[in-house]
């Protein structure tokens, strides 16, 4: 009876100690804030009921008007930084009993330190990584409360040559588990041979032991398909003595569904750790099984199919919301670059958010992931360089353990544009940052963009770190690379950087260097009101033409793909101006997400749907010469009507993506068709608006998520009485919304804007205008209301559940 007894003692034991093997809670939640230094914060007793209440992620730059003495980025005027202070106060959950309690942050924009209960936990100066901290000796007692205290520190500027935002702009998460547990990103699943018959995939399991427990453990790995069908299953047991190594098991998947930007095949990898039976831990694994390679002369293959790389850089920031991470603020930046053909995102200059990559494995396109902007040698006064002798081994490993599982991730760039290339300095540091990398992953290869072409200045190449040459603009000189580097593939890792203001044609025939040189800073004479022509003609002296630069990739076998600068304009480097010039030019969609002409320049090469784009505007004076271009595909010539009178067929020739027409403006009705074989394909008609008559509401969603983070993005346009967009509108527009959802903010695109992107007015630029709204945690309607001075107003409908 004793025994029985005994036995009962020890299984209600385990059950306590190992009920729920793994907890995931989310701690965005009932955070105060306060801008400004207060030292006395960290201790428990201090004061914060004055302080303002928030829920995470959070970006307090964002919240303000732009100013000059905003030092934020290396170009004129910004946002604010500063010194911010972050308080929670919560109660130890009762399931933390006989547990490891961590708190995990995946980014402070920067040098955070976090205290709790007036402990100091760690500091952190990268504002891009991921990390956390155990807490468990620190918890007071179930139900008793405890203080997170965390202060940020963003107020030595200029730090970066972009918009970073500030604050813990990234989620925020309480991590629970036994004292036996999978370590912080423990799991490691490859696919080292993959054929379209059979994969393996490769389980590498790191443990961790907080406990006296040394009976030996089992692993189960389960492999589940998209339809959650278990396709492989594998157990193995692992002795006292090899707990602390990493435990390997192989496991074979018959007919995989391999993943690729077309289909996009997810699996699921489910790992069990017992102990005497008893569930431990469990850990869930997206993965993907594919294959990869590069070549010297055929350039990328991917499943073993030729795939040229059609990629675009990407900054962190989601436009009005600023850094604040928002998964449909990235899903619809995603969907517009997936409809132009996008197969792929250069993370520029950092690591991404976690879920950002979520989406990319979800949605289809090749990652390359960015670790670092700058090593030792500065771009900026107060940048990372400061930081890097300490942290860049511990940062770099961090970034790769975290994202080695993502079949999205296909590269691993170790930096950008590096100072230290044109110094013995960089062979060294570079063969040193692809240790690190190839110590925790060595199933992908390593780059960096580089800024010169000729050996003699001392490229990093020379340590053998690299696996691909990534060469940022150099499109002119890309016939010499492969006699320069024949034995190492090649990838244009940046290109383009052409300016581009939606909405505004100054005419012009040829390719404009905006500025001219090095030694011109800012462009001198350019347009009063800060904008540039959204033709195809102007870019930065180191850049080119979208044309040009995608020609130069595009007819290069041996160049593996492109990445274009960039996707999206972004906040900060507001080339070609100074301030009062805000935010950047380059973007190929605008900074509200409306898409520039050149848009479709890229969706009639990267996509196989027809395309037929017109462009500009027709509303002109009199008689004056317009240019008149068209985008266009699967057509062999187009013909363009005025007023249903022929002006001419045209077609492309090799040196062009498009066909052009000077036409003395006539007002009525501009038209394009294009033909195949005599066939019409498409008709595009682009008419001369009248007077401003009513306001156009139209929303991307009408159905969102009550979770406090779900967005609606919802287009004005000012029409005339046809429908007809008036292009020159500039209208003031008052957004006011009721019920379930708040104003998140506001835009328009262009880049001179200075009101703050958080205010629910907004000019109209070229007739639109955009307002973001954002879900609360109640179900229920949002009803957003659109005015402007003379026009009725008018509703959209949205609902929350």
């Amino acid at each position: 009876m004793k025994k029985l007894w005994s036995l009962i003692f020890i299984l209600s034991l385990y059950t306590q100690v190992f009920a729920q093997p793994r907890t995931q809670i989310n701690f965005n939640y009932d955070w105060k804030f306060k801008l400004g230094d207060e030292p006395e914060a960290k201790n428990i007793a201090f004061n914060d009921d004055a302080w303002r209440k928030l829920s995470l992620p959070h970006d307090w730059s964002i919240e303000a008007d732009f100013a000059k003495e905003h030092p934020a980025t290396n170009q004129g005027g910004a946002l604010p930084g500063g010194i911010a202070w972050y308080r929670k106060t919560f109660k130890t959950p009762s399931n933390t009993l006989n547990k490891e309690v961590s708190i995990q942050f995946d980014g402070i924009y920067q040098h955070s330190e976090v205290w709790i209960n007036g402990v100091l936990l760690g500091k952190r100066p990268n504002g891009y990584i991921s990390f956390q901290y155990d807490i468990t000796p620190h918890l007071k007692p179930v139900n008793q409360e405890n203080i997170i205290a965390l202060r940020v520190n963003n107020s030595e500027q200029p730090n970066s040559r972009w918009y970073s935002g500030s604050g813990i702009y990234r989620n925020v998460k309480l991590v629970i588990t036994n004292p036996i547990a999978i370590a912080q990103n423990g799991v490691f699943v490859t696919t080292p041979q993959v054929s379209a018959k059979e994969a393996t995939l490769k389980h590498q399991l790191q443990l961790q032991n907080t406990s006296d427990l040394k009976s030996p453990l089992e692993v189960e790995v389960k492999v589940l398909n998209a339809k959650g069908k278990l396709v492989a299953r594998n157990i193995q047991t692992v002795p006292v003595n090899q707990l602390s190594g990493i435990v390997t098991q192989n496991l074979n998947v018959k007919n995989p569904a391999l993943w690729s930007p077309q289909e996009p095949n997810l699996y699921q990898v489910i790992t069990k750790v017992y102990q005497n039976k008893v569930l431990v831990d469990e850990l869930k694994t997206t993965t993907g099984i594919r294959s990869f390679r590069f070549d010297v002369k055929n350039g990328f293959y991917l499943n073993d199919v030729p795939t040229k790389i059609l990629g675009v850089c990407l900054h962190h920031d989601l436009g009005a919301i600023g850094a604040t991470v928002n998964v449909r603020a990235m899903e619809r930046q995603l969907e517009m670059l997936k409809a132009m053909g996008t197969n792929a995102i250069r993370t520029a200059h950092n690591p991404p958010a976690p879920e950002f990559l979520d989406l990319c494995d979800k949605m289809g396109f090749l990652v390359m992931d960015e670790a670092f902007d700058m090593w030792k040698k500065r771009k900026n006064k107060f940048d990372y360089h400061r930081d890097f002798e300490e942290w860049h081994e511990r940062d770099l490993a961090d970034l790769v353990k975290r994202d080695r599982n993502h079949p999205s991730v296909f590269m691993w760039s170790i930096g950008n544009e590096i100072r230290e290339q044109f110094d013995s300095t960089g062979t060294k540091i570079a063969a040193n940052l692809s240790k690190i990398v190839k110590l925790h992953d060595n199933t992908r290869p390593v780059t960096t963009a580089l800024t010169e072409t000729e050996p003699a200045k001392n490229f990093i190449w020379k340590s053998n770190a690299l696996d691909v040459l990534g060469f940022n603009y150099k499109y002119f000189d890309y016939d010499s690379l492969p006699k320069r580097f024949g034995y190492i593939p090649l990838i244009a890792a940046e290109t383009t950087s052409a300016l581009q203001t939606r909405g505004v044609y100054d005419l012009a025939d040829t390719l404009r260097l905006w500025p001219a040189s090095s030694k011109d800073k800012f462009v001198v004479n350019g347009n009063p009101d800060y904008t540039v022509t959204a033709y195809d003609n102007v870019a930065a002296y180191w850049g080119t033409s979208h044309e040009k630069a995608w020609k130069a990739v595009k007819d290069r076998n041996f160049m593996s793909g492109i990445f274009v600068w960039t996707g999206f304009d972004y906040l900060g480097e507001p080339v070609p101006y100074d301030f009062p010039a805000r935010s950047s030019y380059y973007g190929i969609i605008d900074l509200a997400g409306f898409p520039k002409d050149v848009y479709y320049m890229y969706q009639s090469e990267w996509t196989n749907q027809p395309v037929l784009h017109l462009l500009p505007h027709w509303n002109w004076q009199a008689g004056k010469v317009v240019d008149v271009w068209a985008y266009y595909n699967q057509a062999d010539e187009v013909e363009l009507f005025l007023n249903g009178k022929s002006l001419g067929k045209k077609a492309k020739t090799t040196d062009e993506l498009h066909v052009s027409w000077k036409v003395p403006f006539e007002a009525g009705t501009l038209k394009a068709i294009s033909y195949l074989n005599g066939k019409v394909v498409l008709e595009k008609e682009i008419r001369t608006a009248g007077a401003p008559h009513h306001i156009v509401l139209n929303v991307d969603r009408n159905k969102l998520k009550a979770d406090g983070n779900d967005l609606a993005f919802v287009t004005a346009t000012l029409v005339d009485e046809a429908g007809t967009i008036v292009p020159d509108a500039d209208n003031l527009i008052k957004f006011t919304i009721s019920g379930a959802g708040q104003i998140a903010g506001t835009d328009n695109g262009y880049q001179a804007d200075l009101s703050s992107l958080s205010k629910p007015n907004r000019k109209l630029w070229k007739g639109k205008a955009l307002a973001i709204v954002k879900a609360t945690e109640k179900s229920g309607k949002i009803v957003l209301t659109a005015q402007a001075d003379g026009f009725k107003p008018v509703s959209i409908n949205i609902k929350t559940k």
